[in-house]
């Protein structure tokens, strides 16, 4: 017998409820899982119609609920084709042009809140640790050049430089060679000050220029490492009552909405996990590098869109979180956009 949608979500609210819990799961637990707007009575018929067809049992006669071998059977072969279709259309997505990357990466992030009733985070690849592949100045007039900068990933930003004084063509030529020359294959921590004076030096009386084009370089990657964080399932923490003083949730909900504080977990965790392969961090109470999640704990991944191109995904639930489940929901997620990104 097939369920009707109602008493769908009842038993995928029993089921998971049991899970998390252990215990026998009462109707007016459901009533606050599901987003029905039923009467505890209304779920208790529901509840009852359930046992009858044999989906739950009634361990006591003034328990709860538990699911029996059919109800687990009827989760596994129905409940959870939704979320195989989910990441059937993520995958998808991933296949799709670079247009496509925040559409995936929101998909992304509540998948992973859905699966592990957590709140979750996503940020966007960053490309500031790229190295420059290619620069090319071009004169536009005799006051004014076009420099065409291409770091890794194939971005090309260009930025028009005014000169102080008019610049003749075989000055540019000689420019190019220069720079290319000193820069080429460095990234933007390696172009130090000392770099800079010898390019000035060899500029033949365009310092000027030199370090106008520095500054266009800077500024192109640092366009590129404006970084975006898509969250999913911060309410999910709501639930856990450790997590529900109302000063602290507020604080909370306020971070997972105004982001900049993620921003900082995100640039440490990039940090923390240069040169490793995907290093899995975990961050318990006090160790948070965030103020408002000294209470949570927060585990993080690295995925890469190719090489050099990292960005965080990340999960936020409390303390007593099932580290296991969160890691694997971790590791099958960001190897799925590393594999996929890499084909592309």
């Amino acid at each position: 017998m097939d369920l009707d949608e109602r008493k769908t979500k009842i038993l995928n609210a029993i089921i998971q409820t049991y899970l998390d819990t252990g215990e026998p799961v009462g109707s007016r637990t459901i009533s606050k899982f599901t987003d029905l707007n039923l009467s505890s009575a209304t779920i208790r018929n529901e509840m009852a119609d359930l046992e009858e067809l044999g989906y739950i049992l009634q361990p006591h006669t003034s328990a709860g609920r538990i699911p029996s071998d059919k109800g687990y059977r009827f989760y596994v072969d129905n409940l959870m084709k939704d979320k195989i279709a989910e990441v059937d259309e993520m995958k998808e997505l991933m296949i799709q042009k670079a247009d496509k990357v925040d559409q995936l990466l929101k998909q992304v992030a509540r998948l992973l809140a859905v699966n592990t009733n957590y709140a979750s985070l996503i940020s966007t690849p960053q490309y500031k640790r790229n190295k420059l592949r290619f620069i090319q100045l071009s004169k536009v007039d005799d006051t004014q050049i076009l420099v065409v900068i291409m770091i890794d990933g194939n971005i090309i930003k260009n930025k028009l430089v005014d000169t102080e004084f008019p610049i003749e063509q075989e000055d540019v030529v000689k420019l190019n060679l220069l720079l290319n020359t000193f820069l080429q294959g460095l990234n933007l921590q390696e172009i130090n000050m000392e770099m800079i004076q010898q390019l000035k030096a060899q500029a033949s009386g365009h310092s000027q220029v030199i370090s106008d084009v520095i500054d266009a370089i800077a500024s192109a990657i640092q366009e590129e490492d404006d970084v975006e964080i898509y969250t999913s399932g911060a309410t999910n923490l709501l639930s856990y009552p450790e997590l529900g003083d109302r000063e602290k949730a507020r604080e909370l909900m306020s971070t997972f909405e105004e982001k900049q504080a993620l921003v900082h977990l995100i640039e440490e965790n990039l940090d923390t996990t240069e040169g490793e392969n995907h290093g899995i961090q975990v961050y318990i109470g006090s160790e948070s590098p965030v103020n408002s999640m000294k209470d949570c704990s927060i585990v993080t991944a690295t995925y890469e869109l190719e090489e050099g191109v990292q960005g965080t995904i990340g999960i936020v639930g409390p303390k007593r979180m099932d580290y296991q489940k969160v890691v694997k929901n971790l590791q099958t997620m960001m190897n799925q956009l590393d594999i996929i990104f890499k084909k592309k």
